[in-house]
C-alpha cells in the first residue's frame, strides 16, 4: 500500500512506477485505485496493450458500509502476486484502518516541504495507533520524493526521516520522466530509463520491498 493522509506527496505517481516496474518482472501485477481521483485508472486506460499487463480494480466505485468485509483478492485476476493500492488524500480512521489489514507492506512518500514534514508525523502516528496496526504490525517505509537534493529543505527532510524509527529506504528526484511517462501509460521502467541514477534507487525500493514479502510470505510469494 502507498499512503499519506497528505495530498499532492506523489502516490499515485509511486503506486504507478511500482506496478509498472512488477509487472516488466514478470509477476501478475494489480493495481487498487482507492483515490476518488481515479489517476491510477486513467494511468492504466492509456497503458499500451503491448506492455506487460497490469490488472486495475477502481476500488472507489465499490464502496460499501462496512469497509472491513472487503477482500481485494477477490477483485483481481487468478495468478496476480504482486497488488498495489493507491490511496486517497485524507486517509484516517475506519479506512485507513481496513486498508492496514488488507495489505502487507506500507510505504509513505513525502516531499521537502514544511507542511509535508508535519503531515506526515501525524499519518504516521494515526498509522501507528490505528487499531489494525496494534493487533498486527505491518513493515513501514518511508521515502522521499520529488526531491532536489542540493537543498535546504531536502536537508531537512532527509533528517526528519532518518530520525525516525522507520526505513528510509529511498529518495526520488523531481524530474520530468515521471511526467512525461504519464501521460502515455508508462512507468520510469517502461521509457529506457533502467541504468539512470533514478532507477538505482527504484531498485533499491524494490529490494527492500520484495525482501521484505520474502520474510512475510514465503510460501506463496503474494503480496500488496
Amino acid at each position: 500500500m502507498v499512503a499519506n493522509a497528505k495530498g499532492g506527496c506523489g502516490k499515485t505517481t509511486m503506486a504507478t512506477n511500482l506496478a509498472s516496474y512488477l509487472s516488466s518482472r514478470g509477476h501478475g501485477t494489480a493495481l487498487i485505485d482507492y483515490d476518488p481521483q481515479g489517476s491510477s485508472m486513467d494511468w492504466l486506460q492509456v497503458r499500451d496493450e503491448h506492455l506487460p499487463k497490469i490488472s486495475g480494480v477502481a476500488a472507489f466505485q465499490r464502496h460499501v458500509p462496512n469497509a472491513s468485509t472487503r477482500t481485494w483478492s477477490l477483485r483481481v485476476p487468478v495468478g496476480t502476486t504482486r497488488v498495489i493500492i493507491d490511496t486517497p488524500a485524507g486517509l484516517s480512521g475506519n479506512v485507513l484502518s481496513d486498508l492496514i489489514q488488507q495489505s502487507d507492506v506500507i510505504v509513505i512518500p513525502v516531499i521537502p516541504s514544511a507542511i509535508d514534514i508535519r503531515a506526515a508525523t501525524a499519518f504516521i502516528r494515526d498509522v501507528l495507533l490505528s487499531r489494525a496496526y496494534r493487533i498486527n504490525p505491518k513493515p513501514i517505509a518511508v521515502v522521499a520524493n520529488r526531491v532536489r537534493k542540493n537543498t535546504l529543505i531536502y536537508a531537512k527532510l532527509e533528517r526528519f526521516l532518518s530520525s525516525l524509527q522507520i526505513p528510509f529506504v529511498a529518495a526520488f528526484r523531481d524530474t520530468q520522466f515521471y511526467v512525461r511517462a504519464s501521460e502515455h501509460g508508462l512507468g520510469l521502467i517502461d521509457i529506457g530509463q533502467t541504468e539512470s541514477k533514478d532507477m538505482e534507487e527504484w531498485l533499491v525500493l524494490m529490494e527492500w520491498l520484495e525482501k521484505t514479502i520474502e520474510k512475510i510470505r514465503p510460501a506463496d510469494n503474494s503480496g500488496q
